[in-house]
């Protein structure tokens, strides 16, 4: 059974993934709002912002790489909801495959596309002046807390993909993570924010992540921040699995 699983999902993993390299323009599309937003605050804002430390993109860029990834996962609801809207879904469940397999696909397609679209965020944060002390652990642990984040994310985005009603709808979940960010310490400290908006910005999942990555980057003593973060994408991929999964078992019933 194990082996039929991975079988199929590998099978159409490489039909999702063949869909991607067919249109690069959303990866292009998802890198470059990010991108706006980092050239936007490092060039046009960042004079006006004290984030307390010499380098902004430095500051600023954990919370451009989870912007990244909200971007990116709204594909994921939109490329399920045409999958659903053509019939593909119906075909493969009379064919002798894993059921998982069909959203599990869709899950690594998005995870692959969003990591090359990090990796494209990142490599411009190196030619605005980006420089990490960080070691090989330190980026291990970074990529891993994005994998995780990912993961969830995009499991998230599965529920919308299997009940939207139109492609708008699919993908227009994701604005609000986007904007989440925004409220959090991933542009500015949030000790210059008024009290009710510090307070839901230091307890929003958003804050930890970007904490504990940046002080991966910067090679300091990660505190309390990345056990908050990893509860945070692990609970999170957990809940959204098991809502993900109870939907997508009541729309092929």
């Amino acid at each position: 059974m194990t082996k039929h699983f991975f079988g199929d999902t590998g099978v159409l993993l490489g039909r999702s993934l063949r869909h991607i390299t067919r249109s690069v323009d959303t990866i292009i599309t998802t890198t470059i709002m990010p991108i706006a937003f980092m050239l936007l605050f490092v060039y046009v804002l960042g004079g006006a912002i004290d984030s307390g430390t010499d380098s902004y993109v430095s500051y600023l860029l954990p919370g451009i790489l989870l912007i990244t990834v909200a971007s990116g996962i709204a594909y994921t609801a939109f490329r399920l909801f045409l999958d659903m809207r053509s019939g593909i879904f119906e075909r493969f469940q009379s064919m002798p495959i894993a059921r998982s397999s069909v959203l599990w696909a869709h899950v690594l397609t998005s995870l692959v596309a969003n990591l090359i679209s990090l990796a494209v965020v990142v490599l411009v944060a190196l030619l605005m002046g980006f420089r990490s002390s960080a070691g090989p652990l330190a980026w291990l642990a970074v990529i891993g807390i994005l994998i995780l984040f990912t993961l969830a994310l995009t499991w998230l985005a599965v529920i919308p993909g299997l009940t939207a009603k139109s492609a708008d709808g699919a993908g227009a979940f994701s604005y609000p993570l986007i904007l989440l960010p925004f409220i959090s310490s991933a542009f500015v400290p949030t000790d210059s924010m008024p009290g009710p908006v510090r307070a839901f910005a230091e307890h929003q999942p958003v804050t930890s992540i970007v904490n504990a990555i940046r002080d991966l980057f910067a090679q300091q003593t990660v505190g309390a921040d990345i056990w908050i973060a990893l509860a945070w994408c692990l609970g999170l991929l957990v809940l959204a699995y098991a809502f993900a999964m109870v939907t997508y078992r009541r729309r092929i019933s």
